[in-house]
């Protein structure tokens, strides 16, 4: 008798957890990535974000290697994702600056 009440519990739990574990580690990644790219291509931006982190810290005298700059970009489109367009104005007055 337990067991019709026990098992689709068990079958309903662990879909459940299985669904949060795809969605947190794939899906999550994958739409805030694709998020980003588009407000990126909104504001015509040709640059990825790799190549935007790897510049800005260029420009702060940094040198991070390419497993760094992962690192953050995965940090940044988690968490910060308005940070790309920050780091986009700063590369562009630095540009702008150079030219004057």
């Amino acid at each position: 008798m337990a067991a019709v009440i026990i098992i689709p519990i068990l079958i309903v739990t662990l879909i459940a957890a299985s669904s949060y574990i795809v969605y947190a580690l794939l899906l999550r990644d994958f739409l805030s990535k694709r998020s980003i790219n588009k407000t990126l291509e909104k504001y015509n931006i040709k640059k990825s974000p790799f190549e935007i982190i790897k510049e800005y810290y260029e420009i702060k005298n940094e040198s991070l290697s390419d497993n760094e700059i992962k690192k953050i970009e995965k940090k940044y489109r988690r968490n910060e994702p308005e940070q790309f367009l920050t780091m986009y104005d700063a590369i562009r007055d630095n540009d702008k600056s150079r030219e004057q």
